[in-house]
């Protein structure tokens, strides 16, 4: 019979923060095994100490390389892939003779632990079992004796390693963060707390349960000494009232902001304008619907209201009390903002009288149909109609209608929001009402996720074009009668009535 595979918590340092399930399990082991680093003590063999008996067998799993270069072939991450084959397979000849292995993991095993990448190569063929630990972020929390995060507030962990802007962005978006895996990294993460306007409230924690434990602000440590046994906490509490709506204007004595409506294209941000991202640098507020927040870099004094995508009206409002209270905002939305956009819901907000003399200004952006026209040729070089199959803010009655006096008008036709998980039938009805004044040989084009890594650009014709396949992330182009496609596969449409 085979062994058992255990990996077991041992907390962040203090031996008396190992669970009476871990002890058990260390002192009954057949095997106990433990990674270090290369020439180092285990500290996870260090805080089991005392358990670990004198006749069990110990497998001591050092890595080929941590911070440093390698001559490996596949680079760092192919040196460490080959380390845990060979761990999995040391512990394999253990578990296949039917001992029972033990491998130590500091903390948690399966929160940033070595100890994972051992589980996911045997734990399809030996029987295994998790004993949780005390997490490193407890201990720092405890040790701070500072509240993390209450009731509602989101908590999130994130890696010092992740690039400055991103690392900024996701610190503005939450409400507790704690920040793991320091060491060199200090430097660029200090600069996104700063960028996050987090920085003031950030405490450092370092070796957290250990006799040499201490905390500190952020701003008071030396980057020069911050060792691996480190991490940051970035309380819930300080966020504060930054994503509150500001008191309703009352007063001609406040100062009026313009408001910025903008729009960021429809995916890289090559595609954004100059004058769009200059206007983004000098806001002190952008709102909108959450995906598109985060394409603005986070920097210092920025601060981000995201919300759902169906609240358009609501997050208008809440742009123009910041700007009527003299706050500097954009609205964002993808594409362009005047195109099914963020812009008329500010405007339709903005008939409040309230609101009168906030001014706004809306900057253009490329739309999708011009990305997706642009990938295929030039369709819409004719005459052209832009529809949104969604009924939400209209019956599909009128819908209907409008597609088939433009159906009956030989307009090129381009399609925004054609389906959705909810809306499963209005694509099969265009198509419907288009074949009713269309031949079955009218072009079709078919853009998914245009400018993005996953994009897609599918030509067809009427009489092919699966309905089934489309979603939210498509743009459809119904040609009109006169429009062609090139030997090379392009289509566009010629700007004389045939």
């Amino acid at each position: 019979m085979s062994g058992r595979l255990w990996g077991v918590g041992l907390g962040p340092g203090d031996p008396e923060l190992i669970t009476r399930k871990a002890a058990r399990l260390i002192e009954a082991a057949d095997v106990i095994a433990y990674h270090q680093g290369p020439g180092k003590r285990s500290n996870a063999r260090r805080i089991a100490d005392e358990l670990i008996p004198a006749d069990v067998i110990e497998e001591v799993l050092e890595y080929p390389v941590t911070t440093g270069a390698t001559e490996h072939p596949g680079g760092y991450a192919g040196a460490m892939a080959d380390f845990y084959e060979d761990c999995a397979a040391r512990l394999a000849t253990h578990l296949e003779a039917g001992r029972d292995v033990v491998v130590l993991a500091e903390g948690d095993p399966l929160f940033y632990g070595s100890y994972m990448y051992v589980h996911d190569r045997l734990s399809d063929r030996f029987a295994t079992e998790v004993v949780p630990g005390v997490p490193a972020f407890a201990a720092a929390t405890a040790l701070a004796a500072t509240p993390l995060v209450r009731q509602t507030d989101v908590l999130t962990v994130l890696p010092g390693t992740l690039p400055t802007p991103e690392l900024a962005r996701r610190l503005a978006d939450t409400d507790g963060a704690i920040i793991m895996k320091l060491g060199r990294t200090f430097g660029s993460v200090v600069e996104a707390l700063r960028q996050a306007g987090r920085l003031d409230d950030a405490l450092y924690v370092e070796r957290a349960s250990m006799p040499e434990q201490r905390w500190l602000p952020v701003r008071d440590v030396d980057p020069s000494a911050v060792p691996y046994f480190s991490l940051i906490v970035v309380p819930g509490d300080s966020v504060g009232a930054r994503y509150d709506a500001p008191a309703p204007v009352e007063t001609s004595s406040v100062p009026t902001a313009e408001l910025l409506v903008v729009g960021l294209g429809p995916g890289p941000d090559r595609w954004i304008t100059p004058e769009v991202t200059s206007a983004l640098s000098e806001v002190g507020h952008v709102v909108g619907y959450g995906p598109y927040v985060e394409r603005v870099p986070q920097r210092e004094g920025l601060t981000r209201h995201v919300s759902g995508n169906t609240v358009e009206v609501d997050r208008a409002r809440l742009a123009l009390d910041l700007a009527a209270s003299g706050e500097r905002v954009a609205v964002v939305s993808g594409g362009d903002a005047g195109v099914f956009g963020m812009a008329s819901a500010v405007f339709e907000a903005a008939e409040d009288p309230a609101y009168a003399d906030v001014p706004i200004r809306v900057l253009p952006g490329v739309s999708a149909v011009q990305a997706v026209a642009a990938r295929a040729g030039a369709p819409v070089g004719a005459d052209f109609a832009v529809v949104s199959l969604s009924d939400r803010l209209k019956p599909w009655d009128v819908v209907g209608e409008r597609l088939d006096h433009i159906a009956r008008a030989d307009l090129v036709l381009a399609v925004y929001n054609p389906a959705s998980r909810s809306r499963t039938t209005q694509v099969s009805e265009l198509r419907d009402i288009m074949l009713r004044h269309r031949a079955p040989e009218t072009v079709v084009v078919v853009g998914r996720d245009v400018g993005r890594a996953e994009e897609s650009l599918t030509v067809t014709t009427l009489g092919d074009f699966d309905p089934a396949t489309i979603d939210m992330k498509c743009l459809v182009i119904v040609g009109a009668s006169g429009t062609r496609v090139t030997e090379a596969g392009q289509v566009w449409s010629p700007r004389f009535v045939r």
